[in-house]
């Protein structure tokens, strides 16, 4: 999604690990909605109000993201426009970091941890998203991607960091319908064309869940800045060798000025800025809580490539979009299961 979102993919995205994507957000255990992390202070409800519309304008720009990501890759080969990107976030970043904080290093021993999840979260989870994105649709990537919660909680279960209940099972088994909805209502069934894409990009949803449900006891450890900083830069030399690959056919001549434009806004907006702001948001509404606005992102992103790419709007899309947040909000039933208290330290 960054969606992850992500998002972007999702994109996913690049934070404290959050069932976020493309592109890119919230450690895998939770504090009950609507209270702080467990070591934290409550928040005011002033306070939480902000988190929330921050929070909402980060989905917003991974939407964005999305469909701009798309555009640009008529004239950029995926890897590269991810590498350039994911590099030139890190570098402002960088700057951002010593600037605020007066240092930019990381502890010796989570050098390789922070690089590990780093690869999962931004080098693995761009190679197959960036790339996927290119032989599929940015609607069906972004809704693909919306069901990136349910497998980081399965997998969050399965390493322990959180209990799997009836409700999560259930929810989980409709939101991948939903998710297996939105391929067959758009291309049938096939794994050749833009069927490649759509399985690659749920690759990389799952990936993303890897990156969260292992993030936690490292990410934690280290302001958001300092966090985004070092997963976004470590995760590109994961990119980096199949970024060189396809510029061995790659012809500068073809970008304009729109697409530098484009990398730019990618790079400092969905990338760099959101990154940040999401992890404090995490801080004061709680992963749990954050994660929810990121099922805001489908919908975001539908909208914009139907306005921008001139997509047109699938009925199959929006049913099997809807049958996501409906297994989504199942798996996350308040009444039937809750999510252990992320230890903040």
């Amino acid at each position: 999604m960054t969606t992850p979102s992500a998002a972007a993919g999702p994109e996913p995205a690049a934070s404290a690990p959050s069932t976020a994507a493309p592109a890119g957000t919230a450690p895998s255990t939770a504090a009950p909605a609507g209270t702080a992390p467990a070591g934290t202070a409550p928040a005011s409800r002033r306070t939480l109000r902000i988190a929330e519309v921050a929070a909402l304008l980060v989905m917003f720009s991974w939407g964005m993201n999305v469909v701009a990501v798309k555009a640009a890759l008529a004239e950029v080969p995926p890897l590269i426009f991810a590498f350039v990107r994911f590099g030139t976030a890190f570098l402002v970043l960088l700057a951002v970091l010593k600037l605020r904080e007066g240092s930019v290093g990381l502890p010796r021993r989570d050098i390789v941890p922070v690089f590990l999840l780093g690869l999962a979260g931004f080098g693995l989870y761009q190679d197959l998203w960036a790339t996927a994105l290119g032989q599929t649709t940015a609607s069906n990537s972004a809704l693909i991607t919306a069901a990136t919660p349910v497998s980081t909680m399965l997998l969050c279960a399965a390493v322990g960091s959180d209990t799997l209940s009836r409700a999560k099972i259930v929810g989980g088994a409709v939101a991948f319908a939903g998710a297996v909805g939105v391929v067959v209502a758009t291309h049938g069934i096939g794994i050749t064309g833009a069927s490649l894409g759509d399985l690659m990009t749920f690759a990389a949803t799952v990936c993303w869940a890897v990156y969260v449900a292992f993030g936690t006891p490292v990410l934690v450890r280290h302001s958001p800045l300092r966090t985004a900083t070092w997963t976004i830069g470590l995760g590109s030399l994961g990119i980096l060798p199949f970024a060189i690959w396809q510029a061995a056919s790659f012809d500068p001549g073809r970008i304009h000025a729109g697409t530098v434009g484009i990398v730019l806004f990618c790079a400092l907006i969905p990338a760099a800025a959101a990154n940040v702001v999401l992890f404090e948001a995490v801080k004061v509404l709680g992963p749990a809580r954050t994660m929810l606005f990121q099922f805001l992102v489908p919908a975001f992103a539908v909208v914009l490539a139907a306005a921008f790419l001139g997509e047109a709007i699938v009925v199959g899309q929006l049913i099997g979009g809807g049958v996501i947040v409906l297994g989504i909000l199942v798996a996350r039933s308040p009444a039937r299961s809750r999510w252990r208290r992320a230890r903040f330290r």
